[in-house]
Parts: C-alpha cells; structure tokens; sequence
C-alpha cells in the first residue's frame, strides 16, 4: 500500500467505530510474512499479530514509528516514537500513557503533511517533528509511504537497555488493531474535531494538550539527552511549534 508524494494523510488504528471510509484488513493489508501468525477476523475488522520464538527496508528508507515496549514489572506500558529519515534514526521520544493499553482499543493516529508529522493517542497529539529541511534536516516525504505493523523481540535494548529477556514460555504474545483507517486530510474537513489539523500549525487547545502530556507523561527525549550529544542536541530539536 503506497502513498506518493505531495498530500496530507491522516493515519488511524482505533477502537473508535467510523462510519464512512472505514478501512478493511482484507483489502488494505498484505500478510507478508510469519505464517499463520497474523489473522484477520469479523469480516476484515480485525487484525490480530502473534509473537513466537520465529520471528527490505534498505538503508535509506524513511520510517515513522509507533511501538509500545513490553514489560515484566507492573511498571507502566512505554509508548516508542521515532522518525527515520533517509536511514537515520535516533529521534526518539517515550512516554507513559494515562491508560493501560492492553484492556482496550485505544486510537493510535499519525497526521502527516509536508509541514510537520503530528503523532496522536486518542485524539491527543504527544508528538510534533517539524520540517526543518531549511536547516539541512531531511523529512520523509520524498519516497511512496507503507504501513507496517508487526511484533518483534527487542530484548537487546527495549526492556530496560536489555537487561530484561523475553519469557518465550509465556508465547505467543498477541496485539489486536480494529477500525484502521487512512484518509487524505483535504477529504475530511469535517470529520477530525480540531479544525487546526488542517493548518500548518496546532491551534491553542492542541498546544495545551500536547504541553500537559509531554509535562506529566513524556520520560525520555532526544532532544534532552546531553549525554548521548555532548556536542549540542540535533538541530531539529531548535524549530519546534
């Protein structure tokens, strides 16, 4: 499934039933790979992803991340960003969220346009990457976009730095996406409840909204990291909104 260049695309995977444009698993989504490990359900609605022991990117591809990091503490669940960009990575942000994800559907949405990639949870952006191309920063936007979704064991680095392994005696481990959905944001005007996604910029409740989460619920930036960049954080981290 590709997108070319030159619109804006509002991406969603929720709980939350839309009435029009709804997408479907059957006719949006290729199983690629892993077996019988994917399946699709209730006509096409929804998609759930098993992990067991098993588990073409190339080198500049770009890529917008969503990924949530499994735990054995009872700690809260961690919500992964990142933005690659020609191959590189390495701008991540964390964040808690103010709900367990794993006893219900949640909306989990990325807006892209040229200006800026918005991530959301429920509504809530978490997250703005702003082009910053003017100060020699590349964006994702000149390559056909996909949507991926997949589980993966990421017990080198994701459960506290590695130090924490995967219990493959608790397998398989499985995720369930419902109501996914992909529209171009010029045909929605009416359907998302901030009219400011259609803008360049977030208006003042989404600026309130994405300051409260990034205070209370955001536990790890990039951008603040001075001891993974001694030298001075990345030059995106200077143009925010």
């Amino acid at each position: 499934m590709g997108f070319s260049n030159g619109f804006s695309m509002f991406l969603l995977m929720s709980s939350l039933l839309v009435v029009s444009c709804v997408g479907n698993f059957y006719q949006d989504f290729d199983l690629k790979w892993g077996d019988n490990r994917a399946k699709i359900f209730n006509g096409g609605q929804l998609l759930s992803l098993s992990l067991d022991k098993l588990s073409s990117q190339g080198p500049t591809h770009d890529e917008i991340d969503f990924e949530f990091l499994g735990n054995v503490s009872g700690d809260p669940y961690i919500l992964h960003t990142n933005v690659f960009t020609q191959g590189k990575g390495n701008r991540e942000q964390q964040f808690y969220l103010w709900f367990d994800p794993t006893r219900n559907f949640h909306t989990y949405s990325v807006i892209w346009k040229p200006q800026h990639i918005i991530f959301l949870v429920d509504n809530f952006p978490i997250r703005v990457f702003k082009n910053a191309e003017s100060i020699g920063v590349p964006f994702p936007k000149s390559q056909p976009m996909r949507i991926y979704s997949s589980l993966w064991n990421a017990d080198d680095w994701a459960t506290r730095g590695g130090l924490v392994k995967t219990d493959w005696s608790k397998a398989p481990f499985t995720a369930y996406y419902r109501n996914f959905n992909f529209r171009d944001l010029k045909s929605i005007t009416n359907s998302i409840p901030n009219s400011a996604w259609q803008t360049n910029e977030l208006d003042a409740p989404g600026r309130r909204r994405l300051r409260w989460v990034q205070k209370y619920f955001m536990i790890y930036n990039y951008c603040s990291d001075l001891k993974r960049f001694p030298q001075g954080a990345p030059p995106e981290c200077k143009s925010r909104f």
